[in-house]
């Protein structure tokens, strides 16, 4: 599947579309389960997190274990990212991501959805699980 592809499939729209950003937000804040909500939060990011870290990992672990390590890579390149652009070298988005990770894992694991609720309280429950994992990671920083 190409880029394009994916994220017409992951948005909704086009890949530069105008509607782009709004029916990223949407469809992301708005998720019904923690799984969606990634599966559609950047998903120019997660083709090719997907297509080089995922993919190849699930060849050799476990799914779960797969989703733990292609998060910590995602967090471990925002951390060289901050550190290249001269804010000084870290590991906390490392650490954030992973336990981004393993909240997906136990999320899914669980079966938590909370499709029933509306829209708004949707997005609450979103931001507040990444502010929650944010808040998990500074405890152990």
């Amino acid at each position: 599947m190409s880029l394009s592809q994916y994220v017409l499939k992951r948005n909704g729209v086009p890949l530069g579309h105008r509607a782009s950003l709004i029916q990223n937000l949407n469809r992301s804040l708005g998720a019904e389960s923690n799984a969606l909500f990634w599966k559609h939060w950047n998903p120019i990011w997660g083709y090719f997190l997907a297509r080089y870290i995922y993919v190849p990992l699930t060849s050799v672990c476990s799914k779960p274990f797969a989703v733990v390590i292609t998060f910590g890579v995602s967090g471990a390149l925002h951390d060289i990212a901050i550190g290249l652009l001269g804010y000084g070298w870290q590991y906390f988005l490392t650490v954030w991501f992973v336990i981004l990770g393993i909240f997906l894992n136990l999320s899914s694991y669980l079966g938590i959805n909370y499709g029933g609720c509306r829209f708004f309280i949707r997005v609450g429950i979103n931001v507040v699980s990444v502010l929650a994992c944010f808040y998990f990671a500074t405890l152990i920083i």
